[in-house]
């Protein structure tokens, strides 16, 4: 009963951070590329978040490399269905646009 009640509390916590725009350890930050594009903050993506409800096999290797680097993710890829756009298609998770930008892209 204590076990379920830390792991409830555990993951409350961790939305309530993850809901604040506080990157948590574990998270990914997507540094930006392209300097001409300054006032859009980098997107962070919150991998314990997404960790509580998925498998690792449900992502890894299918969708996104476990390497630091190796996934060419863009906005354009996004939308195409690659990468999150694989999920945050408006169905399987909130859809990607420019009325969800920081659900992502936070400081």
């Amino acid at each position: 009963m204590r076990l379920a009640v830390s792991v409830i509390g555990a993951g409350l916590l961790l939305a309530a951070l993850v809901g604040q725009g506080a990157a948590v350890e574990g998270d990914i930050v997507f540094q930006r590329k392209d300097a001409a594009d300054k006032d859009t903050p980098p997107a962070q993506f919150p991998h314990w978040a997404h960790r509580i409800r998925f498998k690792c096999y449900v992502c890894h290797d299918a969708i996104f490399q476990m390497k630091a680097g190796a996934n060419p993710v863009s906005m354009d890829a996004i939308f195409e269905g690659k990468f999150c756009g694989a999920c945050h298609d408006g169905k399987t998770a909130f859809a990607v646009g420019f009325d969800t930008c920081q659900r992502c892209h936070r400081e």
